[in-house]
């Protein structure tokens, strides 16, 4: 438990209502063929995020200002800056309006008042934390309440005896339904938040200071980040799992949190609702504060702000990014389909960030013999290469 840490960090903010959301409607729509993207979005997860905790413990420094001093023409130092922040605006965007959807959709479960209203209160709340930077305090009790969902829904998925030969066909048998490719796309977008890269390459440096030796550190990270992250692909499967077995050929579809609650009666009974509510809300709460934390220190990093919580430059950030998020959000008509579009924007703007990923990791002035090797890059480039095959296929239809 002690090399634990920032990969658990990364997990708790990739398992918000988008995850749940996406996963409990890719389950009720498609049954367990989808499965595969759950894996192959685990996988590109730990890939991606090793480097970036191996960026952070070498080099010290965060993936913007890496970039920074990566480009020295001054048109392709511009290029990527604008493209980086353009993937962290979509990004950005994208994670808070369904985050702050999700957790007013909790709210609304457990006090009945309207969205609308509940959006609201949650922008506040939010707003509140992160300008005064308490959120720290109430942030332990948040995540607890999101593991125990997670527990529950593991608990749900043995309890409801999915067909096991379905399953383990799903899992290693890639195939696209008709018309899944936004679901396949948001399942990924879910799992490989763009701005858990930046986040990463920052808290290592804080859990393993210079004063840990780098071959030390370095393997307790990765421990960290293979535990973590598989621990939440197990428990995306799961969510996914309950949606099948409670959805799937009923012809019955996913239209609201309430309805998702029901997956848990199996196990929770008349209280199913209050819980989901109560864990949809908290998973909302914990990844709404973290989104726009996360675009301000990305931006401020490549734009060469400085990273001071309380510089105006690093607040008008998060401001703007929360309030796109929570005017998008009262603005939608219907919340889980916003969610799940909001998904699909993030995961189309993942190639970007791991391609310039990919690059800063073979700087060896800047990480010597912890540059990437063949295999890495390999899988890096893969990992790239299946995000954008998937988002060519739904532009141009050919699924």
């Amino acid at each position: 438990m002690k090399t634990l840490g920032p990969g658990l960090i990364v997990m708790a903010a990739f398992m918000g209502p988008g995850s749940v959301t996406t996963a409990s409607v890719a389950g009720a729509d498609y049954g367990f063929v989808v499965l595969w993207s759950v894996v192959f979005a685990t996988v590109a997860t730990i890939i991606l995020q090793e480097m970036s905790a191996r960026l952070g413990i070498v080099s010290r420094e965060g993936l913007g200002e890496a970039l920074r001093t990566t480009f020295r023409n001054p048109f392709i130092k511009v290029l990527v800056a604008a493209l980086v922040l353009l993937a962290i605006a979509v990004g950005g965007f994208s994670f808070a309006t369904g985050n702050v959807t999700g957790s007013s959709q909790g709210l609304s479960i457990l006090t009945g008042i309207p969205t609308s209203v509940s959006i609201v209160i949650t922008y506040i709340a939010v707003f509140a934390l992160l300008f005064i930077g308490r959120y720290k305090i109430i942030e332990r009790a948040l995540v607890s309440m999101v593991i125990v969902m997670s527990v529950m829904f593991l608990v749900t998925a043995i309890i409801v005896r999915p067909d096991v030969g379905a399953m383990l066909r799903g899992l290693v048998v890639p195939s696209i339904p008709a018309g899944s490719l936004i679901t396949l796309i948001g399942l990924i977008g879910s799992a490989v938040v763009p701005y858990n890269l930046f986040l990463h390459a920052s808290s290592v440096q804080e859990k393993w200071p210079t004063s840990v030796p780098t071959d030390q550190a370095l393997a307790e990270a990765r421990t960290d980040t293979w535990f973590s992250i598989s621990v939440g692909g197990i428990i995306t499967a799961a969510i996914l799992a309950t949606g099948a077995a409670a959805f799937f050929g009923t012809g019955a579809g996913i239209d609201s949190a309430v309805t998702m609650a029901t997956q848990l009666e199996p196990v929770l009974g008349p209280a199913a609702e209050i819980f989901f509510g109560l864990g949809f809300m908290a998973a909302g709460l914990t990844s709404a504060i973290t989104a726009p934390l996360a675009a301000a220190y990305a931006t401020s990093g490549v734009l060469g702000w400085g990273t001071n919580l309380r510089s105006w430059k690093f607040r008008a950030v998060w401001i703007v990014v929360l309030t796109g998020g929570a005017i998008l959000a009262i603005t939608g008509s219907d919340p889980i389909a916003l969610i799940l579009v909001t998904q699909y924007a993030a995961g189309l703007s993942l190639p970007v960030l791991a391609i310039f990923l990919i690059v800063v990791m073979n700087r060896r002035d800047m990480l010597g013999r912890y540059t990437n090797g063949p295999v890495s890059n390999a899988l890096g480039i893969l990992v790239v290469l299946g995000v954008c095959a998937l988002g060519a296929l739904q532009i141009f239809g050919l699924v």
